[in-house]
């Protein structure tokens, strides 16, 4: 007993808690980057064209952008026993697992289902990468989210998100660093087979360990009361539990309304245009300038971190990628990747010690001038890189971008989670519509009668950051029990998805908005993947990687100027 009492007490410390979520935030990392970076290959392997190979790597964030802000606003509505976000974050996991087997594997699988195994092939190997690709992102969400409830003041907030930007700058290092070594020469080949059957095995043998880990996060119960303590469903708090003798009654009933659900459900798919075009319209003020200066710095950053390598052996090494193997132009284009590489792992290395100092640099500068700075600085860096030909001094130049990676991984989200943290003082004026659309709401007593029973959920942690006010419902007495008779965590979220129900589409999480930013990340990925081949193309110089970058990047340091970092510009900017 003692010994399972010391167990639990160690699995609820606040440092242990935050290592378990952000073990899944390494493991995410170490997949998505030994995976894709292991990916072109196989698919030219097969047969894939180039042009076609830069498709397919688009395929997941452009699924990202459709579901990430639908997913975010159905986990702020969801309630089960396990929380509104772990649900989610295994359900993502399972297509992350599922796509590690696949990927390797598309070959064996495909010479079960057909004679001509080729297009099979491809088609089970394209449809792994976008699974693992668009998982793996989209899961980042939830697990956002699940942070800033656990960790709701904002400086445990903002040490939280360096743990998980170390994390992340960790799980890059290791994952690029995986596919370099030789599987198939090693102790494990006898038993998992060649390089990439060994290599996936050992991600999924990483990946499921960090996924385990989840299963001791204390996710805090205050969720369930979030949705159920609304001012939309406050009059159900004064409705009577339903007699014994109407339990059968009630349970067919339910299911029969859970059916007619289901299906109105199914029918209502067509306006998911419509809600997402919701969803992202009806932004608040702040978030809305938080994301465009999100999406400006990740466009300069990611238009370097995909084309680096390129840039590096065409512009530096004048190697030529299309040369035959063997002769001296592939060769320097060969070395100039392997350095490129180099430049990224030590990006990621200095992101990891700008991780673990930014929490005393926002204490000593503050969150407006340590953003600023990562943000000026990236594309002073860029200039560098155009205009130096020393190898040495880009590939310094590249290493200290990582100030910047590791800035827009933590500023950004805690300054969210400050948001709602206050919301009083930065989401008032949406919180007031919310109100004036919960007054009409409690109008209809139709969905609440009979409903809820009268005991309100308490809060297993103490947290409160709940999505809707609770002022009547919290001094209502407490009835002999509490459940659910109609509507299921599966209707709620299922509503939310389609629009179905505006009555629980109206509140507002913090997953949400965690998700328009993550959607700033997703788009700074097509952008530049759309754009850059033919801006290349027109130029013909690879410098128009970097020249492209640094624009973007000055554009950024004008956005980031008009966020709103506290108080003070909330009446400067008339936010």
């Amino acid at each position: 007993m003692a010994q399972r009492a010391w167990l639990g007490t160690l699995f609820h410390n606040r440092k242990t808690q935050l290592l378990l979520v952000n073990s899944l935030t390494f493991g995410l990392e170490v997949c998505l980057a030994a995976g894709i970076t292991y990916v072109p290959p196989l698919l030219l392997e097969v047969g894939v064209e180039e042009k076609f190979m830069t498709m397919v790597l688009g395929i997941g964030p452009v699924l990202g952008l459709v579901f990430v802000p639908l997913i975010g606003s159905a986990s702020d509505h969801w309630h089960s026993s396990y929380g509104r976000r772990r649900p989610f974050i295994w359900m993502l996991c399972l297509g992350v697992l599922l796509s590690l087997f696949v990927i390797p594997h598309a070959s064996s699988l495909a010479s079960l289902f057909a004679l001509n195994t080729r297009p099979l092939e491809i088609a089970l190997l394209i449809l792994g990468i976008g699974l693992l690709d668009f998982c793996g992102q989209v899961c980042f969400t939830p697990l956002e989210a699940l942070l800033s409830d656990l960790f709701q003041e904002p400086d445990n907030c903002r040490q939280a998100f360096s743990m998980y930007a170390f994390m992340i700058s960790l799980g890059g290092c290791i994952g690029y660093l995986l596919p370099a070594i030789d599987w198939g020469g090693s102790f494990l080949a006898p038993y998992l087979g060649g390089q990439e059957t060994c290599l996936f095995s050992l991600l999924a043998v990483i990946f499921l360990s960090c996924v385990l880990a989840t299963l001791f996060v204390t996710e805090e119960a205050a969720t369930q009361g979030d949705v159920l303590d609304g001012p939309a469903l406050k009059d159900a708090s004064l409705k009577p539990s339903p007699p014994p003798c109407c339990s059968c009654h009630l349970s067919r009933s339910s299911c029969l309304l859970q059916a007619r659900r289901m299906m109105q459900a199914l029918r209502n798919l067509c306006t998911l245009v419509p809600r997402l075009h919701s969803l992202y319209c009806r932004i608040p003020k702040v978030i809305r300038r938080l994301f465009v200066a999100e999406l400006c710095s990740w466009m300069a950053l990611m238009t370097f971190m995909l084309f680096y390598t390129d840039f590096v052996g065409e512009g530096l090494y004048h190697g030529v990628p299309r040369a035959k193997p063997g002769t001296d132009a592939r060769r320097h284009y060969d070395e100039g990747v392997r350095m490129g590489s180099l430049g990224l792992f030590l990006q990621c290395v200095t992101s990891i010690f700008f991780s673990t100092i930014m929490d005393r640099m926002v204490k000593q500068f503050g969150t407006r001038a340590v953003y600023l700075a990562s943000v000026v600085f990236f594309p002073v860096a860029a200039f560098i890189m155009c205009l130096s030909h020393s190898v040495t001094v880009v590939t310094i130049s590249a290493a200290l971008t990582g100030f910047t990676f590791s800035a827009l991984q933590i500023l950004p989200y805690t300054l969210a989670s400050l948001y709602h943290h206050e919301k009083q003082v930065f989401l008032h004026k949406y919180k007031s519509k919310e109100e004036e659309d919960a007054a009409q709401l409690d109008k209809k007593s139709a969905f609440s009668k009979g409903l809820l029973s009268s005991q309100k959920l308490p809060y297993q942690n103490g947290h409160a950051g709940s999505l809707f006010s609770s002022s009547s419902s919290s001094s209502s007495p407490p009835a002999a029990s509490s459940a659910l008779c109609v509507s299921s965590s599966c209707d709620v979220s299922l509503m939310v998805m389609v629009g179905e129900s505006d009555s629980v589409a109206s509140g507002r999480g913090i997953c949400l908005d965690l998700a328009i930013l993550d959607s700033a990340f997703l788009l700074s990925q097509v952008v530049p993947s759309l754009f850059m081949g033919s801006i290349v193309q027109f130029t013909q110089s690879v410098t128009a990687y970097m020249v492209s970058a640094a624009g973007f990047g000055l554009v950024a340091i004008y956005f980031a100027t008009k966020v709103v970092f506290d108080k003070s510009d909330m009446a400067k900017y008339s936010v």
